[in-house]
């Protein structure tokens, strides 16, 4: 069994409560970015092409279908992703091995600070190619709409990076934490042998120093007056 709190999750094997599952950081972020990522797909494949007269599609970025391919590739790996980390954090108490939880840790730190860069990327490209296009009326709101949940979604991609991270920082102190405390009653050590370095020679002493030595057997101590 693990201690509880190794990277953030707690005993491995505890039992499942679904209640305190969804109410976790982690899954909620996850779910905010599965939902944006749907309406990014959602919006740019419904609206983002249309034909011309020899059947030819065009993408309403400014007829730059790569605009087009970029925001519904990077929102379709997005959707997978957060599927796949929800998932993990289910099986996240149950990963026994602290080298498991540290790998899985630092692949969701990566991956949501990647995602979220390349989401703000995107941000600014539709942004771009929108700013230059003449697309009809009835796409103008799926188009500004994916623009704009490519916005939003920079954010809950950080928060999720930033969970990560201090869940690794959290791991690595725990990694390097001392097994033992040391015990507060032991001001000190005790000098127990002879040759100890000690400024008054590693001695102590006599338990009666000080006082007056005691006269000793068959000679006579003079009377007070």
């Amino acid at each position: 069994m693990m201690e509880e709190g190794v990277y953030g999750g707690g005993k491995a094997g505890a039992p499942f409560d679904p209640l305190t599952f969804i109410q976790r950081p982690q899954v909620i972020l996850r779910a905010v970015t599965w939902l944006f990522s749907v309406i990014i797909f959602g919006c740019i494949s419904a609206e983002g092409w249309s034909k011309d007269a020899k059947g030819v599609e065009h993408c309403h970025y400014n007829n730059d279908s790569n605009a087009c391919n970029y925001g519904v590739g990077i929102s379709v790996i997005a959707f997978l992703a957060s599927i796949g980390f929800i998932v993990g954090e289910y099986f996240f108490e149950q990963m026994s091995s602290v080298k498991t939880r540290k790998r899985y840790v630092m692949a969701d730190m990566g991956f949501s600070a990647l995602w979220s860069f390349l989401y703000f990327i995107g941000f600014c490209y539709l942004t771009n190619q929108w700013t230059k296009a003449e697309a009809p009326e009835y796409v103008v709101n799926n188009m500004q709409a994916a623009i704009v949940f490519n916005f939003f979604a920079i954010f809950p991609w950080a928060g999720a990076a930033y969970l990560a991270f201090l869940r690794y920082r959290q791991g690595s102190a725990q990694a390097f934490a001392p097994s033992y405390e040391a015990d507060p009653t032991n001001m000190g050590g005790y000098n127990s042998y002879p040759d100890a370095t000690d400024p008054d020679g590693g001695y102590s002493q006599p338990p009666f120093a000080g006082q007056p030595a005691q006269p000793q057997s068959g000679m006579q101590q003079a009377p007070p007056y």
